[in-house]
C-alpha cells in the first residue's frame, strides 16, 4: 500500500486485502444464515462497484445517495464512490418522501441507491423534485419491475458484466486527492432543515486512525453494525474503525432481529446510543419487578454491590475482597444477565451521540459492562473526545484525541481544532463561516467545563440551556435524561426557561405502561386512551419523584403532562435520529405548556 493510497479509505481497504486476503471483514445474516467476505472479497466489490458507477458516467464531484438499512452494498458503493473521488450521501430509509426530496435535490444526486419497494416508491414519487437523480439502482429487485420508470435498474444487473483490473482501481484510489470532500452528512436538524456536512478524506482517516487505538481496537475485535448508516456514529464503527484496525464487522437481518443477531455474535465492540442503553435497563428492570422474591433480592443485592465496587475499580482502588465478592456476583448475576443481553465478551462498549444520564452508565459499570463515554459531532468527524477504556472518569466525555486541541470560549461554549474538523457545510457558506472561525476553531454549541486533568463534561446544548426566572442555568438534558431512566418514560420535554419553576411532557413507553395496565385489569383502547388513564397519571407522578430524588431542588419537575399521542417523525416532532424538535414541540403544545403555569 503507497503512501497516497493510505490516505483514504478505499486505500486502507486496499492495504488489508493485500496483508490478510483471507482474513474476514464482513459477515452478513440471510434468511437465517451468516455469509463471510474476506478483504479480498470486500476490495473486490468496492473495486467491480467503482466501475459500474465509473460506466454510469459518476466523476469527481459527483453525489452518490443510499436509501437503505445496513448492508454489504451499502458499504460498497459508499466506498466505491469515495474511490472515484465522489461523495457518498447517506439518506435515512426512515425519511417521509419531502425528507428523501430535499436531500437529494439539496446535493444534486446523480445516482441513487434504494434497498427494497418502499424506498424505490419515495423515488418515483419525488421524481419531478430530484431531476439530477439518472439512475435508481435497487437491491432487491422484488415489487419494484411494475413501474415503468426507464431510471431504475436492479443490483445485478448493475453488477453485471467484466470485473475491473486491480491496476485501474488501484490507479484511481492513488489519485485521489485527500483534502476533498469525500462524504456528505447530513445533521439530524433538531432546529431546522438539515444541514450537508462535507467530511474530507483527511478528516474520516484521521479519525480512524486516532480514535481506533484510544479505544484499544484491534483485528480480532467484532463489531454489529445496526444503527442507520446515514449518521456518522455508526459510520465510525462499521467503516472507519474496522479499515483502520481490521475488525470484522456483522450486519444482522434487519433491524427489528437486532436483539437476536446481538446474542449471536456476541460483538467486543459496541456501539450503544443513549436511547438503546435506556432501553436495555427497562427490559431488564421491568424484568425484575415481574420475578420471584429471590430474584429480586439477589438482583438488588449484587447491582448495589457491583456499583461499590465499580466505584473503586474505576478510582483504581480494588481489594482482594472485591474481587472475590465480584466473581461470586458474576457467577449469580453478571454473567447471566450479560449473555442475555449479548455483551458478556463486550470489552468496549461505547455510548456516545447524545447525552446520558451517569447514573445509567454507573448501573450498567455495577453490572459488569463498564461504559465509556466519548463526544463528538458530525462536523468533528463525529468524534473529538474519549474516556479512557482501563480508567474513565464517569459524568465527564474524556479527553480531546491526539492532534484535537480542546478550549472553553468566554461563555463556556466547547471550540475544538485539529484535522477532524469538517470542510464546511455544501452550499452553505454562511453557516460555515458562523461554525467554524478565521483560526479554525470548530464552535461545537455545546456548554461545558475542563477540569485540571483534561477532562470535558458537558453541560448543555447552548441554544437550549434553562435559564429560570430566579437566573440559574440549568440542562434541559440532565433532567430528562433523569427521567428516562424510569422504564415507562419514553421521551421527556424539560420546559422552563424564564419560568419560575420546572416542568415536562412527557410521553410514555406505550408497550411497558400497557403491560403494567394489563396486569392491573385497567382496559384501555389506544395509546391516547392508557395515557389518559388516572391510574397511569399516578404511576409517572410517583416516577417523576423518584427522579426528582437524583436532582438538585432547583432542577426537579414541579408539573407535567402526558403526551396523547407518540411522537413521531411525520408529524415534524423527532428527527431521523429520533431526537426530539424541542422548537416544534414548543409550538405544537404551547397550549398544554401553558397550562402547567
Amino acid at each position: 500500500m503507497t503512501e497516497e493510497s493510505a490516505q483514504t479509505l478505499p486505500g486502507l481497504l486496499l492495504g488489508w486485502a493485500r496483508r490478510r486476503p483471507e482474513g474476514i471483514a464482513l459477515r452478513e445474516k440471510k434468511r437465517g444464515v451468516w455469509h463471510e467476505l474476506t478483504w479480498s472479497d470486500y476490495a473486490r466489490g468496492v473495486r467491480n462497484v467503482a466501475w459500474r458507477l465509473h460506466e454510469l458516467g459518476v466523476r469527481e464531484g459527483d453525489h452518490v445517495a443510499i436509501l437503505s438499512e445496513n448492508r454489504t452494498e451499502w458499504v460498497f458503493v459508499d466506498l466505491a464512490a469515495q474511490a472515484l473521488g465522489a461523495r457518498s450521501v447517506g439518506v435515512y430509509q426512515t425519511n417521509p418522501p419531502d425528507d428523501v426530496a430535499y436531500v437529494l435535490s439539496h446535493c444534486g444526486a446523480k445516482v441513487l441507491f434504494c434497498e427494497d419497494q418502499e424506498q424505490v416508491d419515495k423515488a418515483v414519487a419525488v421524481r419531478e423534485r430530484t431531476p439530477t437523480v439518472e439512475h435508481v439502482i435497487v437491491f432487491e429487485r422484488r415489487g419494484t419491475t411494475r413501474y415503468g420508470d426507464e431510471r431504475l435498474m436492479a443490483w445485478d444487473d448493475f453488477c453485471a458484466g467484466d470485473e475491473a483490473s486491480d491496476e485501474w482501481f488501484d490507479t484511481v484510489v492513488r489519485s485521489r486527492d485527500p483534502a476533498q470532500p469525500t462524504m456528505i452528512v447530513y445533521t439530524s436538524g433538531t432546529t431546522g432543515q438539515p444541514k450537508g456536512a462535507m467530511l474530507s478524506a483527511r478528516n474520516v482517516v484521521e479519525v480512524s486512525r486516532k480514535f481506533a487505538p484510544q479505544i484499544g481496537a484491534g483485528e480480532h475485535d467484532q463489531i454489529l453494525s445496526y444503527l442507520p448508516l446515514c449518521h456518522v456514529a455508526e459510520k465510525i464503527f462499521t467503516i472507519f474503525i474496522p479499515l483502520a484496525c481490521g475488525a470484522t464487522v456483522h450486519f444482522g437481518e434487519s433491524i427489528e432481529t437486532v436483539r437476536d443477531d446481538l446474542r449471536e455474535v456476541s460483538p467486543t465492540i459496541f456501539l450503544g446510543v443513549p436511547r438503546i442503553w435506556e432501553k436495555m435497563h427497562a427490559s431488564v428492570t421491568l424484568k425484575m419487578k415481574d420475578s420471584s422474591w429471590l430474584k429480586r433480592t439477589i438482583f438488588e443485592t449484587w447491582t448495589r454491590r457491583g456499583r461499590e465496587i465499580a466505584g473503586r475499580r474505576v478510582a483504581g482502588t480494588m481489594t482482594p475482597m472485591d474481587r472475590v465478592a465480584w466473581q461470586i456476583g458474576d457467577k449469580l448475576l453478571y454473567r447471566p444477565l450479560q449473555e442475555r443481553l449479548g455483551l458478556r465478551n463486550c470489552r468496549i462498549p461505547v455510548t456516545g451521540a447524545a447525552p446520558i444520564s451517569e447514573e445509567l452508565i454507573w448501573w450498567f459499570h455495577a453490572v459488569g459492562i463498564p461504559i465509556v463515554e466519548g463526544f463528538g459531532q458530525t462536523e468533528s468527524g463525529g468524534v473529538s473526545h474519549v474516556n479512557p477504556i482501563e480508567k474513565p472518569k464517569i459524568g465527564t466525555v474524556g479527553k480531546p484525541l491526539p492532534t484535537v486541541e480542546c478550549r472553553l470560549a468566554d461563555d463556556g461554549e466547547i471550540l475544538v481544532r485539529g484535522p477532524i474538523v469538517f470542510e464546511g457545510y455544501l452550499h452553505q457558506e454562511e453557516a460555515t463561516r458562523s461554525t467554524v472561525d478565521a483560526e479554525g476553531w470548530l464552535h461545537t454549541g455545546d456548554i461545558g467545563s475542563i477540569d485540571a486533568d483534561g477532562f470535558l463534561s458537558i453541560t448543555g446544548r447552548k441554544k437550549e440551556i434553562i435559564i429560570t426566572a430566579g437566573g440559574k442555568n440549568l440542562s434541559p438534558e440532565k433532567i430528562e435524561n433523569a427521567l428516562k431512566l424510569s422504564p415507562y418514560i419514553r421521551e421527556a420535554v424539560a420546559i422552563g426557561d424564564r419560568r419560575k419553576f420546572v416542568s415536562a411532557l412527557v410521553q410514555i413507553d406505550g408497550a411497558a405502561v400497557g403491560d403494567w395496565a394489563t396486569r392491573r385489569q385497567i382496559t384501555y383502547t389506544s395509546f391516547s386512551d392508557l395515557s389518559g388513564k388516572p391510574e397511569v397519571r399516578q404511576l409517572i407522578e410517583d416516577e417523576i419523584k423518584d427522579a426528582n430524588e437524583t436532582l438538585a431542588r432547583v432542577e426537579q419537575v414541579r408539573a407535567f403532562r402526558l403526551f396523547a399521542k407518540e411522537l413521531h417523525q411525520d408529524d415534524g416532532e423527532l428527527t431521523a435520529t429520533q431526537k426530539v424538535r424541542r422548537r416544534a414541540i414548543m409550538e405544537s403544545y404551547d397550549a398544554l405548556i401553558e397550562e402547567m403555569y
